[in-house]
């Protein structure tokens, strides 16, 4: 639950900043007339990345179970190179978030009003569709009950709620401190993510060693247990774990670990604070 509540929160955060950024920005700049264009976009691409996320919950149910395990290992795959490509994009950018996406959205408002609505649909409909792929890949990892979908909702609900704050001006966010920090804990999730995704191809049988176990820890920690239960929701841990599986979690997690902390902290030029929020909309210093 609490490794989907913070995928829920960071991404959830993240299309909040993005909508608030492209409101306050034509309020700010007097083109009040195009909110119904931009706010269509936005609810096209949150419609479009909960079709999404339906599709991938019920679409294979009918399929066998062979079927239904490729699918979800290749997808749970997919689904961390995508986010380890976000996490990195974010850590990186964060501090030039409004900046960029202004610019996108006045290019949009000099072309007219249908430009508007597209800009906007890319703009959020990538974050949606991003959150519903590992959203769901999290919540398959963690465990098919209604505890993972619990903490995904109230991730985004507090994303939700501390998104306005900000842009209300009641809040102020240092952007490159939150997306570094939660970088590094969805980086420790996605690869838990990705154990989970080679385990569920070597039950379809398209990988090998399902029974070649490194460790079988389930007498010491039963899966039932409370324990058991919050190294799953946190870590992904599984009890018994193959060879193949520890594997594929230490060549993700150490070297991204590593690259990660040095290009976000070490190789990026380190500017004076990073804040979002003022009382006119959402605003950043650098």
């Amino acid at each position: 639950m609490l490794a989907n509540f913070l995928i829920g929160l960071r991404e959830g955060l993240e299309a909040s900043l993005v909508v608030g950024i492209l409101v306050a920005f034509l309020v700010k700049s007097d083109r009040r007339d195009l909110l119904p264009q931009l706010w269509a976009g936005i609810a096209i691409a949150a419609t479009v990345s909960l079709g999404f996320g339906a599709a991938l919950t019920f679409g294979p149910q009918n399929l066998t179970f062979e079927a239904q395990e490729a699918i979800g290992g290749t997808l749970s795959i997919l689904a961390v190179g995508l986010i380890t490509w976000m996490i990195f994009w974010m850590g990186r950018t964060a501090r030039y978030l409004r900046s960029s996406l202004e610019s996108k959205l006045g290019s949009a408002v000099e072309a007219g009003r249908w430009a508007v609505l597209v800009m906007a649909i890319l703009a959020v409909g990538r974050e949606g569709l991003e959150t519903a792929l590992f959203l769901w890949a999290g919540a398959r990892a963690t465990g098919a009950s209604a505890e993972p979908l619990l903490g995904a909702l109230l991730g985004l609900a507090v994303a939700v709620a501390l998104g306005y704050a900000v842009y209300r001006g009641a809040v102020r966010l240092n952007l490159r401190v939150f997306f570094a920090w939660t970088g590094l804990a969805l980086i420790v999730i996605a690869a838990g993510v990705l154990a989970y995704g080679v385990h569920d191809l070597q039950e379809a049988g398209i990988l090998p060693g399902l029974n070649n176990l490194a460790f079988d820890v389930s007498a010491q920690v039963p899966p039932s247990s409370w324990y058991g239960t919050v190294l799953k929701g946190v870590f992904n841990f599984s009890p018994a774990t193959t060879w193949l599986e520890l594997t594929a979690w230490l060549v993700y997690l150490i070297p991204t670990l590593i690259v990660y902390v040095r290009t976000v902290w070490f190789s990026a030029p380190r500017p004076a604070t990073t804040t979002v929020g003022a009382t006119t909309g959402t605003g950043a210093t650098r």
